[in-house]
Parts: C-alpha cells; sequence; structure tokens
C-alpha cells in the first residue's frame, strides 16, 4: 500500500472516531489500530466497518490511564496497520494544532441486522469482562504484544535459517543468519523488564536493567544458597516479576527521598534492591515455573496429545471471547524461549479454521442474502490468515449457532493435529501472532519441514471441513433459514398484504 493510501486510510477513519479532539492515544500491535477515546458516542461504527481497509471493530475494556473511555481497537491486517498508524498520529497532530473546523458529516450507512447484534454483544461481553483479573491480564498482555513483530522476523529468519543448513546450501551465510535470528531471543527478558516497569507506571530503563541480570552470564558465578544459577535462569517470567518488583521499589522511594537526592537515591535503591531479590530468589523460583510449564506442555500432548488438541482447539474462541486467551501469551514466550518454538499455537489455530469452514457454510446456506454473503467473501481472506474478528463478530456470534459449530470445527483440527504429537511428530510455531495460512513460514519441529508443514495443512483443512459439515447441517433451525435466506433490499416492508389481496387462498380454518 503506498504512501498516499496509508494517509487516506487514516484520514478517513480519524472523522469517524470522532476527531483529532477525541483521541486520548494512539498505538497499535500486530493487526489493530488501537486508541483511547474520550467519547465513546461519538464513534461512527458501522462506517467505520464500511471502509474498505477496515477487517473489523473490537472494543477492548477498562479506562486508559488518562481517563476517558476504555480503548478502541480497529482491525487493518498485518503490515497496513505498521503504516497507517503514523499517518494516523500525524493527522491527529496536525488537527489539535489547526484552528477547530466543522465535523464533516459522512453518508448514512444503513445498519446490518448482524452487525447490529455482534456490536451488542461486545458491549455486553465487555461489561461482563471488566475484572480485576480480566484488566491484570490485559496489562500483561501489553507487555509482549510490542515484541511480536521482532519475534516474527526472527523466527522467520531462524527457519531460513535452518532450511539452508538442512540443504546444505551458503555454509558461510549461516552463522550470520543465526546470530541474526537468535540475537534478539537472546536479550528478550531485557526487553520484557522494559516493557512491564512502562505498563505499570514505572520508569522503563529500570525495568530494562533490573531484568537483565537474569542473561547475564556472570550469574553462573553467583552461589545463591547453594543452587547455581544459569544465565537465563527464569526467562521471560523472571524478568517480568523482577521488572513489577522494581516499580514498586520506585515507587516506595519516591514517597521518601527528598527530592534533591532523588536523581541519585531512587535509580540506586531500585537496581539494588530488586536486582538482589532477583539473584537470590526471583530467578530460581521463574525457573522453576517455567521448566514446569515446558514439562506440562510437553506431557499434556504426549500423553493425550488427540484429546489435548480437541479441548484446546475447540475451546480457543470462547477463550477468545472472554479475554482470557491473553494469558497463554507469556506462557507462548516461555515455551519459545526454551525449546525454540511453542507447540500449543499450531494447535490453537485450528479454532480459525473452524470459523472460516463455517462462514463458508453459512455462505452456502444463505444463497439470497446478498448482504451477509457479501461480509463473508470481504472477510474471508482474512480469515484464511488467521484474523478472525471479522468473521466472528459480524456472522458466527451474531448468528448464535454457527459459533458453536465454528468451534467444533476448531476441536476436530486440534484433535488432528494433537494426535501426531501423540505419535511422537512435535512441532511448533517460533513466533506468536500469526495464524492460519501465515503460520506455516514459522514452523518447526523435530521432523523435517515437509512433514511438520503436511500435518500442520491437514489439521486446516480438517478444520475447514469439519466447521463447513457442521454448521451447513446443524447451524440453523428451519425458523433461522426462514428468517434469514431473504434479500434484505427485495424483503423490506414489501411483502404483499395477502389477506387482502384477491388471489390469495382462503385461509383454512384449524378447530380449535
Amino acid at each position: 500500500m503506498s504512501t498516499d493510501k496509508n494517509r487516506a486510510t487514516a484520514a478517513a477513519i480519524l472523522p469517524l472516531v470522532g476527531g483529532p479532539d477525541n483521541i486520548l492515544s494512539i498505538a497499535h500491535c500486530m493487526t489493530r489500530l488501537r486508541i483511547s477515546l474520550r467519547d465513546r458516542s461519538l464513534v461512527q461504527d458501522e462506517a467505520l466497518r464500511a471502509l474498505p481497509a477496515v477487517l473489523g471493530v473490537v472494543e477492548d475494556l477498562g479506562a486508559p490511564p488518562s481517563g476517558g473511555w476504555g480503548m478502541y481497537q480497529i482491525v487493518l491486517g498485518p503490515g497496513t496497520v505498521a503504516r497507517v498508524t503514523p499517518e494516523f498520529e500525524a493527522l491527529v497532530e496536525e488537527g489539535r494544532s489547526a484552528a477547530p473546523t466543522a465535523t464533516a458529516t459522512t453518508a448514512t450507512i444503513t445498519a446490518d441486522t448482524l452487525a447490529d447484534r455482534g456490536a451488542a454483544l461486545k458491549e455486553a461481553q465487555k461489561a461482563r469482562n471488566a475484572t480485576p483479573f480480566k484488566l491484570l491480564l490485559r496489562r500483561i498482555a501489553n507487555i509482549f504484544v510490542p515484541l511480536i513483530p521482532a519475534l516474527i522476523g526472527c523466527g522467520i529468519i531462524a527457519g531460513l535459517n535452518g532450511l539452508l543448513m538442512n540443504l546444505g546450501w551458503l555454509p558461510a551465510v549461516v552463522p550470520a543468519l543465526a546470530a541474526i535470528a537468535s540475537g534478539f531471543m537472546s536479550l528478550i527478558a531485557v526487553f520484557v523488564g522494559y516493557n512491564t516497569a512502562k505498563e505499570f507506571g514505572g520508569t522503563p530503563v529500570l525495568g530494562g536493567a533490573v531484568a537483565a541480570i537474569i542473561v547475564f552470564p556472570g550469574v553462573a558465578k553467583i552461589d545463591a544458597f547453594g543452587m547455581e544459577l544459569k544465565p537465563g535462569q527464569g526467562g521471560v517470567l523472571g524478568a517480568l516479576a523482577a521488572a513489577l518488583l522494581a516499580v514498586y521499589v520506585e515507587k516506595w522511594c519516591r514517597t521518601w527521598v527528598p527530592e534533591a537526592l532523588d536523581v541519585l537515591v531512587t535509580p540506586t535503591l531500585t537496581v539494588l534492591i530488586s536486582g538482589l531479590v532477583t539473584l537470590f530468589g526471583l530467578m530460581y523460583l521463574a525457573g522453576e515455573a517455567s521448566a514446569a510449564i515446558g514439562t506440562f506442555a510437553d506431557l499434556l500432548l504426549a500423553g493425550g496429545g488427540a484429546f489435548a488438541g480437541l479441548v484446546l482447539g475447540g475451546l480457543f474462541l470462547p477463550l477468545v471471547m472472554l479475554g482470557l486467551h491473553q494469558a497463554l501469551i507469556p506462557i507462548h514466550t516461555t515455551l519459545i524461549e526454551q525449546d525454540g518454538y511453542t507447540v500449543l499455537l499450531p494447535i490453537l489455530a485450528m479454532a480459525g479454521a473452524g470459523q472460516v469452514g463455517a462462514a463458508i457454510a453459512v455462505y452456502y446456506r444463505l444463497p439470497r442474502n446478498g448482504s451477509l454473503r457479501a461480509t463473508i467473501k470481504s472477510a474471508l481472506p482474512a480469515g484464511f490468515l488467521g484474523i478472525g474478528e471479522p468473521l466472528i463478530y459480524g456472522v458466527s456470534l451474531p448468528l448464535g449457532r454457527p459459533f458453536v459449530t465454528a468451534c467444533i470445527g476448531g476441536a476436530a483440527g486440534g484433535a488432528f493435529v494433537g494426535l501426531f504429537h501423540q505419535l511422537g511428530v512435535a512441532f511448533g510455531s517460533t513466533a506468536i501472532g500469526p495464524s492460519g495460512w501465515a503460520l506455516f513460514p514459522l514452523l518447526d519441529g523435530r521432523s523435517n519441514a515437509g512433514i511438520t508443514l503436511a500435518i500442520y495443512a491437514g489439521g486446516l483443512l480438517v478444520g475447514y471441513l469439519v466447521g463447513f459439515v457442521a454448521t451447513y447441517f446443524f447451524g440453523f433451525t428451519r425458523r433461522m433459514l426462514a428468517d434469514l435466506d431473504t434479500d434484505p433490499d427485495t424483503n423490506t416492508n414489501t411483502a404483499p398484504d395477502t389477506a387482502s389481496s384477491p388471489e390469495a387462498p382462503p385461509k383454512e380454518h384449524v378447530p380449535a
């Protein structure tokens, strides 16, 4: 997408979210433009959904630190969002610095019934999800989401390097690619510490400094109460805990340290106290927790892979709805740090395959509903690439039963992949974030690449097929088909009054 198109997309979005003065903060993750708003009522949801570049909208929970309404997320897709966000930020700044102008009016867009249902469901879910535990999960997710682009880039380079090594090609390049792919992962704890302090209101560089202790080679010389420490022990979990401790120590220091000494005393005590606790406690505890996560994941799939895959694949879409999927992000990152890949992500990706199969079935079951079929056609390409929000909130969830049958498809695909783990063909993703077809370049495992790719592709096909069949035959009641399989453009308030029509047959009398 060219710069002009990126700026045009940003310019189209801005008035539909209330203009520059309604924006409190701007950020983006891998697929979404994330903005916090001053007034939610100024957002024109249907007009946003109608923009060609917008794949969907998602409402986040909780109010931002700066006040106002919670986070509003506009799904633009990978790559696009990273290019549109800077243009959007520039337009917001320009709009704030310019003299106030009249708000532009947009053409009225008729709200689709299913889109209204989806918005209502999201609003209700938002209210139910605003719990302290789920808000904490969201903050933890905010620590890891900015790391996803680097994880993806390094993961793909690692896969390319492995392919060159297996084929014996370009031996002089292999060490260079290995260094490029591994450099970030060797210091990921530092980035986690930095983001943790930033998210929880501390000084980011102090969080990074404390977390850097974990990966420092010299920790191997420290005798922590008779326990042998290893560089990297505790990994991202230890870094998260260490940086969180640093935030609380820093805030405590600022309550009593005189302002004249703050610049010297507070950083020193923060790093010293948090560092000692990290070395003589947190590293060991986090190391045990990380090892337990890896052991549990291996045992889960090696002992009951098919059943575990069925449960994980079938429940992932509901977990996304409830916001609980964010608890898996540190687990994925820990597994990648330990083994080089997370075995859970390819199984969870099957939920998206079930969703795609269900959407295709809805398309064929409702041949007269041109509006819904157009929505499905526009959202399917993103669905195949693992971006499921448009299909979830625009199709399956508002319909109800197709959401359940989509979960059945995800369960079948997960069971297929899990079965091969149980048979000894273990593999996973070297990064988190992508799903669907976009996950192929990130797959790695114990077997050769061909077998790994074939099993993952087979799982996707099973998810598509079972999601389609389950939805086609069980996704609709007769009443649902009667209500939905119509053309909204020709069926609204145009039905003839058969009671007064001279050609209407007399009604049959039914005795009481």
